[in-house]
């Protein structure tokens, strides 16, 4: 049923379109994003919702390329770790590209903020919403970045406490996403994991309960 509220039909299938095209990239081809494009995405993203409404993101755009290096390196002497830990995949994780960071045009560290165990409207059970509206924040970047037909790749792959202290972060702060993004030649097809064998994605019916735990709707 389509509500008095709805958008039209073209709007509502362009962020259905956006949610299904989008992919954590890996290849980027350089390029730059125009400064009025980075803005909007940003504003996105800080448009996401928050428990208490204590928009806990903090944005950190990377611009001197000695600092990009020594970010990639961080990145790099995680993923080599990853892999030690990874024992018998490990071979096969080291032949993935999991990162962008020298090819991208634009480089951005996510970090939750200092001073949030003094918020706690939503988080007196659940202290980790702090993180789950930054990656909805991440999210909102994500589905606009596509719209605007540049990639964007999460990277996960680093110490934060290293990673803060390079950036200078405040004590009680946490990095915890590196964000590339910018133009790409293509967007995969499918998740990159799924082309490159790594893993599949469940069908969503495997992932829906009625009632309890394990509840056939």
């Amino acid at each position: 049923m389509v509500t008095e509220h709805a958008y039209a039909e073209a709007e509502r299938a362009a962020i259905y379109r956006a949610i299904a095209e989008r992919r954590d990239m890996r290849h980027f081809s350089g390029g730059e994003v125009d400064p009025q494009t980075l803005q909007r995405l940003l504003a996105a993203a800080h448009q996401a919702p928050s428990v208490g409404l204590m928009q806990p993101w903090r944005f950190i755009r990377v611009r001197s390329p000695a600092l990009r290096q020594d970010i990639h390196r961080l990145v790099e002497e995680e993923r080599v770790r990853t892999a030690q830990a990874l024992g018998e995949r490990s071979d096969t994780f080291m032949k993935l590209k999991v990162e962008g960071v020298l090819e991208c045009a634009e480089l951005l560290v996510v970090s939750l903020m200092e001073g949030r165990d003094a918020h706690v409207f939503g988080r007196r059970t659940l202290p980790e919403m702090d993180l789950a509206s930054l990656a909805c924040a991440v999210q909102n970047l994500w589905l606009a970045a596509r719209g605007e037909g540049l990639g964007m790749g999460w990277v996960s792959l680093f110490d934060p406490d290293r990673l803060g202290q390079l950036l200078a972060v405040p004590p009680g702060a946490r990095p915890v996403a590196v964000l590339c993004l910018g133009p790409v030649t293509d967007f995969y097809s499918e998740p990159m994991l799924s082309l490159e064998g790594w893993a599949k994605a469940r069908p969503l019916d495997e992932l829906v309960f009625e009632d309890r735990w394990g509840g056939t709707p």
